[in-house]
């Protein structure tokens, strides 16, 4: 991560997410996903010509990265730091009011089970992680987030505060669905304080070879229009067996 100076001018960037349109768009890249700017048009709800102007804006400001594929361009992330300053923000955003039935059954889709990155969030993270602990398969602390302990530990960030690994009894319950070690100089295990649960979700190279491995399995799938998993049957099945949690109401009791 770059240190900070006192010179840092945040103020940029702050401005470039700031606009409700193009605010729309990164949110829509927050699954990691490349998407063209037809798509992030449509997700933001404006005019290809409109679009175009805003992800300029994006792309110079540092925040998006573009490729150019045949005719067509395709939009990400510039990096992960991005993606950590977005959740943070949505954190500290006014509480969302759904003003349609879509938008509610969107806000409702997130909550249950999203793409933080490469990673699995939501219920569904919460849960997997705090699972992983109970059955012995992770140490290092309970999943949980403790405000009046935290040292640098805040909603919605990457966790700092503690050093979870994964035990022999964890590498077991991996290795049951095809997760192996992976082979990385990546942090093997990380965390996240889950911006709408205020627990911690699985990160690392461990949390993306996971969620990796549910969308190879079938267990879940990205939608189209959003960074949102849905869980298929297989899923409700493979959650439940695998480590006993409930798809429909995968939130670990409080």
């Amino acid at each position: 991560m770059r240190e900070l100076s006192g010179d840092a001018n945040f103020a940029v960037p702050a401005a470039l997410i700031g606009d409700r349109t193009r605010a729309r768009m990164l949110l829509a890249l927050l699954d990691r996903r490349s998407l063209p700017m037809s798509m992030l048009a449509t997700e933001a709800g404006v005019a290809q010509s409109t679009a175009s102007a805003h992800l300029a804006r994006l792309v110079d400001g540092g925040l998006l990265s573009v490729e150019r594929s045949g005719r067509h361009r395709f939009y990400r992330l510039a990096s992960a730091d991005v993606a950590h300053a977005l959740e943070s923000l949505a954190r500290l955003s006014a509480p969302f009011t759904p003003n349609s039935l879509r938008s509610s059954t969107r806000a409702h889709a997130l909550r249950a089970a999203r793409s933080c990155y490469d990673h699995t969030a939501g219920h569904l993270g919460v849960a997997v992680m705090g699972r992983l602990i109970e059955e012995g398969g992770l140490s290092g602390g309970d999943g949980r987030f403790h405000p009046e302990d935290a040292v640098h530990d805040r909603p919605a960030a990457p966790g700092r505060d503690l050093a979870y690994e994964v035990t022999a009894e964890g590498w077991r319950l991996l290795g049951s669905i095809g997760v192996e070690r992976p082979r990385t100089s990546r942090p093997l295990v990380r965390y996240c304080v889950d911006w709408t649960e205020q627990r911690h979700h699985l990160a690392g190279a461990v949390g993306a070879a996971l969620l990796d491995r549910f969308l190879a399995r079938k267990w879940v799938e990205r939608r189209p229009d959003s960074r949102a998993l849905r869980v298929l049957p297989a899923g409700e099945d493979g959650f439940r067996d695998w480590l006993a949690i409930d798809p429909r109401d995968p939130a670990p009791a409080a």
